[in-house]
């Protein structure tokens, strides 16, 4: 639920370098751009999943202290899309997590608000009201917290100083009413901010893909290659289904997955790494925390035959004597797999208005 975070993926925050920024001048102009907001606001509040979501409901993060209304997942969607919310008004939370890509962006590192690269591939965003974590390195932390990082980030947003960003946002026109609306005053302050954007998040509903479809029709409508691809991926001599499990294609842990012997990156500690869901994961490459993967096809070759004995492998990638598991797929297996995984994108999802930037 791939590339992140969210935003996620970095968190030194200094405040000497926003006094430099601040210094250097590189907050700029901004030419507030126009709103198109619907006059009656969308329906965010009704989150109703299909039935074969149900045994994941107990994932559901939603606070009884933020539960989602039709005014603050607006709010929430303005605050996502503007640029406003880094330091000199290049950058936004949508800049990074582009809708068309699944909330993912297509890079194997993103460009920050001062074009610096960031460390870690962007998370797509997939039913975050169900997702542990939005970061690579599975932080425990409340998804209203998490919004906030990015915003923070020295390489991705830069506004590390929290109160600047509220006086910021305070100053643009179209933000009172919003935020009067959405939490019954104009005052505009970090907590709500964050909140509203975790509603935003919240809101995001994939479950309408070609697999949800066909769930309780017994996948009548795959093709036979699609078919295939479902049975090779339950197979428990394959055991794809052992880390992206249950109907959102999430475990909710991290893995060493034997992508190198030498981390640069050791993640979470170790060489381990989230393990992302898989919808919509035809849009999201390139893959890994890394971008080592530009296709499925690469991703299911190191599955196959190149994952490497790495003294901490996750367990489920052995053959039981320690060495890597290797799944000996023919080229027509291969194939069948990425049509399985292709049924798992949900054209809704990634081209409802509400969800999308209401900036002209």
């Amino acid at each position: 639920m791939k590339k992140i975070v969210f935003f996620l993926l970095i968190f030194g925050v200094s405040g000497a370098l926003f006094t430099s920024c601040q210094k250097n001048g590189s907050e700029g102009e901004y030419q507030a751009p126009e709103l198109d907001l619907p006059t009656t606001e969308f329906n965010y509040s009704d989150t109703d999943f299909p039935d074969h979501f149900d045994g994941i409901a107990s994932f559901d993060n939603e606070p009884t202290d933020n539960q989602i209304t039709d005014a603050g997942a607006t709010l929430g969607r303005v605050l996502f899309y503007d640029t406003k919310l880094s330091l000199n008004n290049t950058v936004s939370c949508g800049t990074c997590h582009i809708q068309s890509k699944a909330f993912s962006d297509g890079k194997k590192f993103s460009p920050g608000f001062e074009g610096n690269l960031s460390t870690r591939n962007t998370l797509s965003l997939v039913n975050p009201r169900f997702a542990a974590t939005l970061t690579w390195t599975g932080q425990n932390i409340s998804l209203e917290e998490q919004v906030l990082q990015p915003i923070g980030n020295h390489l991705e947003m830069g506004l590390e100083n929290l109160d600047h960003l509220s006086t910021k946002i305070s100053k643009v026109d179209y933000y009172p009413a919003l935020f009067e609306k959405a939490f019954g005053s104009t005052e505009v302050t970090h907590e709500k901010i964050s909140r509203a954007l975790a509603q935003f998040l919240r809101s995001m509903k994939c479950s309408q893909s070609k697999f949800d479809q066909g769930y309780n029709n017994e996948f009548a409508n795959f093709t036979a290659m699609e078919k295939m691809g479902k049975d090779l991926f339950e197979s428990a001599d394959n055991g794809c289904d052992n880390c992206h499990r249950n109907v959102n294609f999430y475990y909710g842990s991290e893995a060493n997955i034997g992508l190198t012997m030498d981390y640069a990156d050791e993640g979470a500690g170790n060489g381990r790494f989230r393990i992302p869901s898989l919808r919509n994961v035809a849009l999201t490459g390139p893959f890994m925390h890394n971008g080592q993967f530009e296709t499925l096809e690469e991703v299911i070759d190191h599955y196959n035959d190149g994952v490497q004995p790495h003294p901490s492998l996750d367990w489920r990638l052995t053959n039981g004597n320690g060495e890597p598991k290797k799944l000996d797929l023919t080229d027509t297996e291969k194939q069948a797999l990425v049509a399985y995984l292709k049924t798992l994108t949900d054209e809704e999802f990634i081209t409802n208005k509400k969800w999308s930037d209401p900036f002209k």
